[in-house]
């Protein structure tokens, strides 16, 4: 059975991603595919990866955690399941952490040894989606804002576009980690819209991936509008947000250039072959594709889809 991790990244379209998974659960178990999301690793499965500050037993810990996944591991293959997809964007870190750093999931790398280590090598493969900075950062701030956490000041937005680590620091660390693994990267600016299509290259396999009907766009960062709804219920002032409407977008225009332009480093990076590391996945149509529409044809959503099965 192939293992295959999907970590995200945040901000890449992970939730829509799990919620199709889910939906077409049944039809993919019938072709020997199995699926853990973010509901079944959260709820105890990888307690004990990630050591907490503090705790004396640290091994012990990180052994459990290894004895609970392998035995959902063998209850897996045991069923039948030729592919595993694992889905948690917390794998390689926390977007609030990264708005605290103000850069680009530090850490990764050691995150991702001891995920290995308590799958006792039997990953098969990383799935990561990637996406420009200036969209990214500005949807994670959204995403920040709409929970409670203070509008960023000049500062931070600096602070943000002024440090040097991107994509490729990301993907080098997570190499390190896991070196006789395959890394492939998807750019969400063409697979957010088609959680079929990552399906069948996450199994790299001649597969047939149910068609994303409900085309649901689901934990979406909060426009202009709702944000200066959420800045009003908190009694604040929305205007302190700005005015127009739309995505948030705090950069200016400098800014947002140094952001591409470190975006697009990356992705020739990817495309040279990047050092031989991972291997970026790309489409050039939805016509060649045949199956999903783009991200402009999704329609909004929340989450609040709560089947998944407890089978693999």
């Amino acid at each position: 059975m192939d293992v295959i991790l999907h970590i995200g990244a945040h901000r890449t379209a992970s939730t829509s991603f799990q919620a199709y998974m889910r939906a077409n659960l049944p039809a993919l178990q019938e072709q020997g595919i199995g699926f853990w999301g973010p509901r079944r690793t959260r709820n105890g499965l990888f307690a004990g990866i990630i050591p907490t500050n503090g705790s004396p037993r640290l091994g012990r810990q990180a052994r459990l955690a290894q004895g609970r996944i392998e035995l959902h591991l063998d209850r897996a293959a045991a069923q039948g399941m030729r592919w595993l997809i694992v889905s948690d964007e917390n794998i390689i870190g926390a977007p609030r952490r990264n708005l605290r750093d103000s850069d680009l999931y530090r850490g990764a790398g050691v995150r991702m040894a001891r995920h290995a280590a308590a799958f006792g090598g039997r990953i098969a493969r990383v799935v990561l989606s990637v996406r420009a900075f200036d969209s990214y950062w500005s949807s994670a701030l959204a995403y920040s804002i709409a929970r409670g956490s203070p509008l960023p000041d000049p500062a931070q937005l600096e602070a943000i576009c002024t440090l040097r680590r991107g994509w490729r620091d990301v993907i080098t660390e997570l190499a390190s980690a896991i070196p006789d693994t395959e890394i492939h990267v998807l750019p969400h600016e063409t697979f957010a819209g088609l959680p079929d299509r990552r399906l069948q290259i996450m199994t790299t396999a001649t597969i047939t991936a149910p068609v994303d009907t409900n085309r649901m766009w689901l934990n979406r960062a909060a426009d202009m509008d709702m944000l200066r709804q959420c800045l009003t219920l908190r009694g604040e002032d929305p205007a302190r947000i700005g005015q127009g409407a739309g995505r948030y977008d705090p950069f200016t225009a400098d800014q947002k250039a140094r952001l591409r332009e470190l975006y697009q480093d990356d992705l020739f990076w990817l495309a040279s072959g990047a050092d031989g590391l991972a291997i970026m996945n790309t489409e050039k149509t939805r016509e060649q594709t045949g199956i999903s529409p783009q991200r402009d044809q999704l329609t909004r959503g929340q989450d609040n889809d709560r089947q998944e099965g407890r089978v693999a």
